[in-house]
């Protein structure tokens, strides 16, 4: 489901200037030309890579995001932000960071990183 915009405006008011583009059910969050985030049924997903990961150690409880194919359930590279962090503005702004670094890390290595 894709994220109700009082959702995406209390994003935009925490973390600034997002674009947003809805895709395959999901909105998809983008910064400075790369997709940090996804809200997926109003939670926020970041982007987690081999560098940031150690930022993103409590998310590890939470399933990441993912689908299905084939019968298979194929896990992506965003993690569930907890929802204490929506009264941590500060925490929260400094998860984006790390999911906005690890997309451009991501970016950077080329179409088959992804």
């Amino acid at each position: 489901m894709a994220a109700r915009d009082s959702f995406i405006d209390f994003l935009r008011d925490q973390l600034g200037p997002i674009a947003t583009r809805r895709m395959f059910g999901v909105t998809g969050l983008f910064c400075e030309g790369v997709m940090f985030g996804v809200i997926a049924e109003d939670a926020l997903y970041l982007r987690v890579d081999d560098h940031n990961r150690a930022v993103f150690q409590e998310a590890e409880a939470f399933p990441p995001l993912s689908y299905e194919k084939q019968g298979r359930t194929i896990d992506l590279s965003f993690w569930r932000v907890p929802d204490r962090l929506f009264d941590e503005p500060d925490e929260l702004i400094d998860w984006a960071q790390a999911g906005l670094a690890a997309a451009h890390r991501v970016a950077a290595a080329g179409p088959r990183a992804r």
